[in-house]
C-alpha cells in the first residue's frame, strides 16, 4: 500500500468511526432509538428519545423563528397528511414522482440505479435488470371499503398543502406578494434504498416555505433565499468548510423547477443534501387551478392587475438537519487529564439549556437546589442531576450538549449564589440566584 493509499484509508476509517460514535451516542444517551427494537426493529424507522425529541423540536423552532416569527410577510399553516388523489394527480406526482429501480439477478436485492454505479452493493454482481420507474407515493385507503373510490395518499411533501390553501390564506391575511406560507410536518416516501441512519428514511419531517413573488422578481428572490438559507446553518454552528451550495444541472431538475440549488453538508460518507431551494415558477398554482376550476391568482387593487405568482421554495429536512448539527458539534478533548466527549451544540439547539447540579443529596441543600430549578424551568429546558460525583455529572452534560451547568453548593444556602459552568470553556462564574435567569438569558441571546 502506497503512502497516499494509506492516508486515504486512514481518512475513511476516521469517517466511519465518527458515524459509529454518533449512532452509539444517540442510542446510549436517548437521542434516537431503532423503532420497534424489541421486535427486531423495522427497517428505516426510528424513534426519537427524551433528548432527541427536545433537540428535533429545537431545530424546528429555530427554523420557525427565522422564517415566520422574525418576518411580517410569512404565515404558517398545518395541512393534512392524508390527502385526496386529485392533489397528486394535478401536481404531477402520480406520473413523475419516481426513482429508477433495478434488481440484482444474482442476490435479488433491489436498488436505485442512480446510486449504485452499475454493481450490486450487496454481492458485487453487475448482472442487473433494466431500470424501471418506481413511484414513491405511499398509497392507502380511506373508509371501510378498499375500492378505487377510497384511494388516498400520504403526502410525500408538505408543499402541496400550501398551494391548495393559497386562496384561503390570501383571503384571511390580506397579504400581497412577496409573501410566504410556511409549514413544518411529516412526509412519507417509499424509498427503494433507505439508509445512512436518519439521513434517508421513509418517514421524515420537513420544514418548507412557499414564497409567492411577482414573476419578474423571481430571480432576485431565488438568489436571496439561497443566501439566507446557507447562512442559517452557519449561524447555528455548522462550520462553513462543511457546507456548500450545489446547483442542479438541467437534466436533474424536477418537472416544476426553473432552477434549484442544494445546501449540502459534508457527511462522513460524502456530500449530502440538507435543503433544496427551487424556483417552482407558477407550475403548481396553475396546475391546481386547471384541475380544480378555482382561480389561484393574485389581484392587485392598485394596478387592477391579475397574475399568478411564481414560487420560491426553500425546503429543508428537519431530521437531516438535526443529524448534521450533531455531526458538526461532536468533539473530543482533554479536561483534567481525562478525555471527554462533548457536543458543542448551539445553545438554541441543545436538548437542555441548563442543568442544575446540587453538590450533595443532603438536606437542606437538595431542597434549595430544587428551588433554583423551579426558578429556571419557566424560562429554560432544564435537567436536574444528583447522581455520582460532580465531575462525572459535568461529563454527562458535556456529552449531551448542555451549554451551562448550575452548581448549588453548601455556601449557596448562605450567600444565595450559585456557580455557572460553561460547557465549551469549562470556566466557572459565581452569580446571585436572583440574577440567574437574566444572566442565562443574556448568554443565550449572545
Amino acid at each position: 500500500m502506497t503512502a497516499d493509499e494509506a492516508a486515504a484509508t486512514a481518512v475513511n476509517q476516521a469517517k466511519d468511526d465518527l458515524m459509529e460514535r454518533i449512532v452509539n451516542l444517540c442510542k446510549r444517551r436517548g437521542f434516537i432509538f431503532p423503532s420497534a427494537e424489541i421486535y427486531g426493529g423495522f427497517r428505516s424507522t426510528y424513534d426519537y428519545g427524551p433528548l432527541g425529541v427536545l433537540m428535533l423540536r429545537n431545530v424546528k423552532d429555530a427554523w420557525w423563528r427565522t422564517i415566520v416569527q422574525e418576518r411580517d410577510e410569512v404565515v404558517g399553516i398545518d395541512a393534512a397528511i392524508l390527502s385526496s388523489p386529485r392533489i397528486w394527480e394535478a401536481s404531477g406526482h402520480l406520473d413523475t414522482f419516481t426513482d429508477p429501480l433495478v434488481d440484482c439477478r444474482n442476490c435479488h436485492e433491489r436498488w436505485r440505479e442512480d446510486q449504485i454505479a452499475g454493481r450490486c452493493p450487496a454481492c458485487g454482481s453487475a448482472d442487473l435488470t433494466e431500470a424501471r420507474p418506481f413511484n414513491l407515493l405511499f398509497q392507502t385507503h380511506a373508509g371501510p371499503l378498499e375500492d378505487e373510490g377510497a384511494v388516498a395518499y400520504l403526502r410525500p411533501e408538505t408543499a402541496q398543502g400550501m398551494f391548495v390553501n393559497f386562496q384561503n390564506v390570501l383571503q384571511v391575511t390580506r397579504k400581497r406578494p412577496p409573501f410566504g406560507i410556511a409549514q413544518v410536518g411529516k412526509s412519507f416516501r417509499n424509498e427503494i434504498t433507505p439508509g445512512n441512519f436518519v439521513f434517508r428514511t421513509r418517514e421524515f419531517e420537513q420544514m418548507e416555505l412557499e414564497y409567492f413573488v411577482p414573476p419578474a422578481e423571481a430571480d432576485r428572490w431565488f438568489a436571496y433565499w439561497s443566501e439566507q438559507r446557507l447562512e442559517w446553518y452557519k449561524a447555528l454552528g455548522i462550520p462553513a468548510s462543511k457546507l456548500r451550495m450545489r446547483v442542479h444541472e438541467e437534466e436533474e431538475l424536477s418537472h416544476y423547477s426553473a432552477g434549484t440549488v442544494d445546501v449540502e453538508f459534508a457527511f462522513p460518507w460524502g456530500w449530502g443534501e440538507l435543503e433544496g431551494i427551487a424556483n417552482r415558477t407558477d407550475y403548481d398554482l396553475k396546475a391546481h387551478a386547471r384541475a380544480s376550476g378555482v382561480r389561484l391568482e393574485y389581484y392587485d387593487p392598485e394596478s387592477e392587475e391579475r397574475f399568478v405568482p411564481y414560487v420560491i421554495e426553500p425546503a429543508a429536512g428537519a431530521t437531516r438537519s438535526m443529524m448534521a448539527f450533531l455531526l458538526a458539534a461532536y468533539g473530543e478533548d482533554e479536561v483534567g487529564g481525562e478525555t471527554r466527549t462533548v457536543l458543542r451544540l448551539h445553545p438554541r439547539l441543545a436538548p437542555y439549556t441548563v442543568a442544575v447540579l446540587p453538590l450533595s443529596k443532603k438536606e437542606p441543600l437538595l431542597s434549595y437546589a430544587r428551588e433554583v430549578l423551579a426558578e429556571l424551568q419557566p424560562c429554560f429546558m432544564c435537567d436536574f442531576d444528583v447522581t455520582q460525583s460532580i465531575g462525572r455529572r459535568y461529563r454527562r452534560q458535556d456529552e449531551i450538549g448542555t451549554p451551562w451547568c448550575i452548581t448549588v453548593d453548601f455556601e449557596s444556602i448562605e450567600d444565595h449564589a450559585v456557580t455557572i459552568r460553561d460547557r465549551d470553556t469549562t470556566g466557572q462564574e459565581r452569580v446571585p440566584v436572583e440574577d440567574l435567569v437574566a444572566e442565562l438569558s443574556r448568554r443565550l441571546r449572545s
